[in-house]
Formats: C-alpha cells, sequence, structure tokens
C-alpha cells in the first residue's frame, strides 16, 4: 500500500490534512473518503486500519480531518455539523478534480451521521456506510449544552469535551440545529450499512435502529458484538474495513486488483520504508499477500511473517502431494492437516554432540490423517510427505542470485 499527502483547500479557506491511501499498485479502482469521529482525527489507529482493509479491496481512501481538528486548519468553532458536511463536499470535489468521483463514503460516530447528509448532495456517491452514527445530532450536543445561555452574552465560550478544551460560538451551536438526520436518511435512496455495536456507551444502540427503520431498501445493519465506540480493538476497526469492503461490490462494480507488476518473475514483493514499517505486499501473477512482523517485534501484524510464509508453503506443498499420491492409489483419504513449527536450535539440542556453537533451522512438521488409512498406508504417506517439492528445495543446496531489476 502507498500513501499520499493532498493539498486540500477548502471553500471556507482552511488548509485540510488528508492522507489518500492506494492499494498495493496504486491504481484504485473506485474511491471512497473516510471521516472520523466528533474531535477525532484521520490518525485514530481505526481509521487506519478501516482504510488499509478498504485498500485490499481495490479503494483508494482519502481520511482527513475536519476543519479545527487534527492537523487541518481554522478553528474547532467550525467544526460544526453543517461546517463536516461541507468538507465532506469539498474533498469529494477535490478528487473528483484530479482523481475519481468518491463512490462511498465512510464515516465513524457524528461523522456518519455527516456523510448521510453529504451523500443526500452528491450524486456520484453510490454508497454509505455509516459505523456507531447517532441518529440525531442533537445526541453531540451533550458535551456542551450546559453552556450555550453564556454564548449570547459571551459570543464565544470554551468547553470542555473529552477532557479537552474547545471554543466554540453560536455558529458551532446553530450548525448542530439546523438537520433532522432521519428524514435525510428516509429521503437518501442510496444502499446504506449500518454498523453500530450493541453496548455502545457513547452513541446508543437505538440510534442504529432509528437510522434503520427510516432507510429505505437497499440496507443492512452489522452487529459489531464485543466492539466499543472508537474500535480500538484492531480486529474490529480491520473486520469493519473489510466488512464494507464486500458489502459495497453488490452496488458498484470493483474489479479483482491487478496488483503490483512482477515483471516477468513469479512474484514481485514491495515495501514502502517511509509509510508501511514492515507491512510488505507480495503480487503473483494472480494473486496478492500481505507479510508483516509481529507487534512484539515492531511489526503491525497485518499479515503472515516471513517465516509463517516459508513454512505455509511447506504445508501446503506436503497436503498437495499427498493428495496427488492418494488419489493415484485410490486410497480413502479425506481431509490433511498439516502443522508446521520454525525454531532455532543448537546443533547439541539435535543429538549431534561433535559439534559446538551451532544453531540450526529446525521444522517440526506433524500431520493428521481423516480417512479409512491403515496403519501401513499411513507410513507410506509419511514418507511421501518427506518427498514434497518444498521440502526438498529447502534440504538441498541452494543457490540465491541477487541481481539490480
Amino acid at each position: 500500500m502507498g500513501n499520499q499527502k493532498l493539498e486540500i483547500i477548502s471553500s471556507r479557506g482552511h488548509k485540510l490534512y488528508a492522507i489518500l491511501e492506494l492499494p498495493t499498485n496504486r491504481k484504485p479502482h473506485a474511491y471512497a473518503i473516510f471521516a472520523h469521529c466528533f474531535t477525532c482525527s484521520s490518525t485514530l489507529i481505526a481509521a487506519k486500519n478501516i482504510s488499509r482493509s478498504l485498500t485490499n479491496h481495490g479503494f483508494g481512501v482519502v481520511r482527513f480531518d475536519f476543519t479545527g481538528l487534527g492537523r487541518s486548519g481554522g478553528q474547532f468553532s467550525d467544526s460544526h455539523f453543517s461546517g463536516n458536511v461541507q468538507d465532506l463536499i469539498d474533498v469529494h470535489a477535490h478528487l473528483n478534480e484530479h482523481y475519481l468521483a468518491p463512490k462511498l463514503l465512510v464515516e465513524h460516530s457524528l461523522g456518519g451521521a455527516a456523510v448521510i447528509e453529504a451523500a443526500s448532495q452528491l450524486d456520484d456517491v453510490k454508497a454509505v456506510a455509516t459505523i456507531g452514527a447517532p441518529s440525531s445530532v442533537e445526541h453531540t450536543k451533550k458535551h456542551f449544552s450546559h453552556r450555550i445561555d453564556e454564548i449570547p452574552e459571551k459570543g464565544e465560550i470554551e468547553v470542555d469535551i473529552g477532557g479537552r478544551p474547545f471554543k466554540i460560538n453560536k455558529e458551532f451551536v446553530e450548525g448542530f440545529e439546523s438537520i433532522d438526520l432521519l428524514k435525510v436518511v428516509h429521503d437518501l435512496r442510496k444502499p446504506i450499512l449500518i454498523m453500530h455495536a450493541p453496548f455502545d456507551k457513547t452513541v446508543g444502540i437505538q440510534s442504529a435502529q432509528d437510522l434503520f427503520l427510516n432507510a429505505f431498501h437497499p440496507k443492512r445493519f452489522v452487529s459489531l458484538d464485543g466492539a466499543d465506540h472508537l474500535l480500538t480493538d484492531k480486529h474490529d476497526s480491520m473486520y469493519v474495513g473489510d466488512v464494507i469492503g464486500s458489502w459495497v461490490k453488490r452496488y458498484f462494480p470493483i474489479d479483482n486488483q491487478s496488483e503490483l507488476d512482477p515483471k516477468n518473475e513469479q512474484l514481485v514483493g514491495h515495501l514502502n520504508l517511509t509509510e508501511d514499517n514492515f507491512t510488505t505486499n507480495i503480487q503473483t501473477a494472480s494473486h496478492y499477500l500481505t507479510a508483516d512482523e509481529p507487534t512484539d517485534v515492531g511489526g503491525d501484524d497485518f499479515g503472515p511473517s516471513p517465516y509463517d510464509l516459508l513454512s505455509a508453503s511447506l504445508a501446503a506443498c506436503t497436503a498437495m502431494t499427498l493428495k496427488l499420491y492418494t488419489q493415484r492409489k485410490e486410497w480413502d483419504l479425506k481431509e490433511v492437516y498439516v502443522y508446521i513449527s520454525h525454531s532455532k536450535r543448537h546443533i547439541n539440542d539435535l543429538g549431534d554432540e561433535n559439534e559446538k556453537g551451532r544453531y540450526l533451522d529446525h521444522i517440526s512438521t506433524k500431520m493428521e490423517l481423516i480417512g479409512n488409512l491403515s496403519e501401513e498406508q499411513k507410513e507410506k504417506l509419511k514418507e511421501i510427505a518427506s518427498k514434497c517439492p518444498v521440502r526438498k528445495t529447502l534440504i538441498s543446496d541452494v543457490v540465491i542470485e541477487t541481481t539490480f531489476a
């Protein structure tokens, strides 16, 4: 995956901080906009994970900070609901001018309310996905309603929201009073996916019900069981992005990704060192994979490690070899499980007392065979497993030649 920083100037003259995340081939088949929750920013880990998941479905995804939040210009008092909607429209216009018009809008919490309103004004938007969205923007006013009466006298007041001070004014408050969100979703008439955690303590599940009941088909509700409002668990946010990417294909076609160009080789691996940490994308002639390192060694765990992939190739080759053999012999083998573990072992631990101070790669392979097989047949399959091509490669003298492309 590759990231690009975008220079977007809003219609109100503010610079909006935005990141465009691209698939590994940097050629998205469609564009989406992801907008964050009230007082959050585009750097929220859930925003990154959802965007990254969507790129795996061929999307180019823009995540940006609303006016007055994160690294965008302007004041927080400019980040009222109608202002957020205008920011979305401005980002859409930028993409339409410089790339392609976004077909999908995705937002979180109050952002979910804003995308519904923005989508109602943008013909190019073909589908909407909301995550933990309120059914009324009045929900957000509770954060500052106790001091609204002071605004006519002072013009501007400072309120505490989520432990941080923000300044709000009359326009900010009025921006949350000018919209009937349930009427907007009723009139939207576009595919909508509503995702909500049943025990969300910030925006109650009743909001999801209200939105769903007022929306017309096609519509879908997905319960994010066990998740919290901010999707702080990486598995929840990655799941959300994957569900959205799969769901939306029904409403506008997304071609299978044509990933990186292997340039007549069997595969290519790509890592953007400045953006992707250890996350490496791998493209074969027909398939793509993502490799990474575990979090305990500094990775993001977005895919199997290189040694996991090595072990996986041995496991797959072993299972396929057994299938070919038993199929030819007409033996009753129905399923194969191949369990692999790789480690570094001291040579003395492997039974060689003559060698000192050496460590060897040790691969443990265990098989589970399901079927009507005799003990003699099982022993023969154990022998056949040792002859699989990948295993032969691993234990042979291998020459690796490195040149520059």
